[in-house]
């Protein structure tokens, strides 16, 4: 089965969307709606989530950037939580032709560190998968609570992110297993200082996964543009879409 990418709008300019660990394209749902005038959007199911379950393509972010772009016109890739791994891999894929780059609540480098300070706790991480092996279910609720954290309306969220999360069967074990290895693992933060292509970062004030300030951190370090919206936690698409369209707004009409 081949990756699922599915396409929604009529704009002048394309946008790939990735979604993070655990879920599927249909989270971006209010995002595609807000932005469908501006943007011919190409909303892809990561391997082994959502409609690309069945996908034999390995959860590695170059493999999986190689087989978007085979699909897609060159874009602006946008990439939320573990998805920003693979918009980041489409960044400094020479072979993917990128023409902007938009991380939304997505670092190169997730777990804390002497040397990042702005990361989250590893022993979170490690928990993560430590679970997953003995309480699949209770692990990816635990993971959802941790996303709700911090938005207006965590309970409203919450319940959204649950009725999303099996939408189209559950996610595989075995690749929830390698989005965790990636997170523990992945380090990209010498790439962003020769990023030569315009790129925004959109964090969400209350983020309990991904702080702002390791977003603050990586637009300075790729020249790029920051942008922190107030009230919002680790998916601000749900609850703040006005605010993440007006900060994708200026990087597409610079690539526009």
């Amino acid at each position: 089965m081949s990756l699922y990418i599915e396409t929604h709008g009529h704009g002048p300019v394309p946008l790939v969307m990735l979604h993070g660990w655990a879920m599927h394209g249909g989270v971006f749902a209010p995002l595609v709606e807000a932005l469908q005038h501006q943007c011919t959007l190409y909303v892809v199911d990561l391997p082994g989530h959502g409609r690309s379950r069945d996908c034999g393509l390995p959860l590695e972010p170059t493999a999986i950037a190689r087989a978007v772009a085979e699909r897609v016109p060159p874009a602006v890739w946008l990439g939320w939580s573990m998805g920003g791994l693979v918009a980041l891999a489409a960044a400094r894929e020479a072979t993917v032709s990128t023409r902007g780059l938009a991380m939304l609540c997505a670092t190169p480098k997730f777990v804390r560190s002497e040397d990042w300070p702005q990361g989250s706790d590893g022993a979170l991480v490690r928990q993560l998968a430590t679970d997953l092996e003995t309480d699949y279910h209770a692990t990816l609720e635990r993971f959802l609570a941790l996303e709700a954290m911090g938005s207006a309306d965590p309970r409203a969220e919450l319940r959204h992110l649950r009725e999303l999360v099996f939408a189209y069967g559950e996610p595989d074990l075995r690749v929830l297993q390698e989005g965790i290895a990636l997170l523990e693992n992945t380090d990209w933060r010498d790439m962003l200082a020769t990023l030569c292509l315009p790129n925004a970062w959109i964090a969400g004030r209350r983020d309990r996964l991904v702080h702002p300030d390791a977003m603050r951190w990586s637009a300075a370090r790729a020249q790029g543009d920051f942008h922190e919206i107030a009230h919002a936690g680790h998916a601000p698409f749900l609850g703040h879409v006005d605010g993440v369209v007006d900060a994708l707004l200026p990087l597409l009409e610079t690539v526009g």
